[in-house]
């Protein structure tokens, strides 16, 4: 999930889904969210994740259509809209199977729960939108059901269960565990649901050998060691910015206003309560870390860091 899908860069970018081939069997089509493909034989593939709506769900398939290819099963790597959002319209079309690991196949059967997690209670109508709200496909177990070839790895942090998929041809899609440079350095926000895990998905990151890694809204690399620094400096440079803002007293609406203010940011609908989320992920972590505390004031809770107590 993007805190800033809506205006994604590479939305108006994408003219034509293509196959590009990474190994024997793996190929990708770049898109706003790669799509790993695997081929199963000559004919049938497995596709890692299929986009943000039904028509990139359609545009998936008409892709491998003019490649003599059939859609044989789903492996979603985590649960957000932007990686299950052409689920339906495939399954519908191909009655492949949909697999996922954990919560995440919760949430892919039931949807609703992802805008009413950010929420906190039942979302509103506004909330129930394509970027947060896919459409439900049922999902079963990832591992029960892995096709030869492939195989998982956990990627907590991002969300509950995130994983990754490594392909017999030494490929490695890495769902949403690594943003891009040019979104860091342009939004500094990305979504994290507990920072600390992801943390130490970045250190698990830096010890895979591999011939190709494909991040979901990054090209295709030979290298991430690079991307990962980059990815754990934009994490510490959002805790010195909570820090240096908490020095003094803020609610979490105050503290949400003077980061954006901050990076000179303007937030929708979505974005206010994505960046909300963040920021509690990020104040839990600070907490664990012994560098943040609250208060509860006439009713009201703040947030200050514990050396300015």
């Amino acid at each position: 999930m993007s805190l800033f899908s809506l205006n994604y860069d590479t939305l108006n970018g994408v003219i034509k889904m293509d196959l590009v081939p990474l190994g024997e069997k793996t190929y990708y089509i770049p898109n706003v969210t790669n799509i790993g493909v695997y081929k199963l034989s000559e004919e049938e593939v497995c596709l890692i994740d299929t986009g943000n709506d039904k028509d990139a769900g359609k545009k998936i398939l008409k892709c491998l259509e003019e490649h003599h290819l059939k859609v044989k099963m789903i492996i979603n790597t985590h649960s957000h809209a932007d990686h299950i959002g052409g689920n339906e319209v495939i399954v519908n079309r191909t009655e492949a199977n949909v697999l996922s690991y954990g919560i995440e196949k919760t949430f892919i059967y039931h949807p609703m729960l992802e805008p009413a997690f950010l929420y906190g209670s039942y979302p509103f109508s506004d909330l129930q939108n394509k970027f947060l709200c896919a459409k439900p496909t049922n999902a079963i177990d990832l591992e029960e059901n892995l096709p030869e070839g492939l195989s998982y790895f956990s990627l907590k942090g991002h969300t509950f269960d995130m994983v990754g998929i490594k392909t017999s041809d030494d490929v490695y899609f890495l769902g949403d565990s690594l943003i891009s440079e040019k979104t860091i350095f342009k939004y500094h926000f990305f979504y994290l649901y507990n920072v600390k895990e992801y943390l130490h998905t970045l250190d698990f990151l830096s010890t895979l050998k591999g011939k190709w890694f494909v991040p979901s809204h990054h090209e295709a690399v030979q290298d991430i060691m690079q991307l990962i620094e980059i990815n754990r400096e934009g994490i510490f440079n959002i805790c010195d910015c909570i820090c240096e803002i908490c020095k003094t007293k803020h609610s979490l609406e105050q503290l949400q206003k003077e980061v954006f203010e901050k990076y000179s940011l303007q937030m929708n609908l979505n974005q206010y309560y994505l960046v909300q989320s963040v920021l509690k992920a990020y104040l839990s972590y600070l907490i664990g870390e012994n560098k943040i505390t609250y208060c509860l004031e006439e009713n009201q809770m703040f947030w200050i860091t514990k050396e300015c107590l």
